[in-house]
């Protein structure tokens, strides 16, 4: 279930390079645009490593070329 989502103001002290380096990575306009896209990749990989850890406890995921005999 997805909650809206909250808007908070924060003050950070971030580096500059870092910050410009992500912006043009992922093509965003401004700091703010930058942040939220990029804590949004982190929670989007997060999720998908859960699944991952799921799925792979399960035994649904089978090793078709014989390489992990405990899957």
């Amino acid at each position: 279930m997805h909650r809206p989502e909250r808007i908070v103001r924060k003050t950070m002290r971030i580096s500059q390079d870092k910050l410009e380096r992500v912006q043009k990575i992922l093509g965003t306009r401004t700091a703010s645009e930058t942040v939220d896209a990029a804590l949004d990749m982190i929670a989007f990989k997060a999720e998908v490593l859960e699944g991952v850890r799921r799925m792979a406890g399960s035994h649904s995921i089978r090793d078709i070329y014989g390489e992990d005999e405990t899957m």
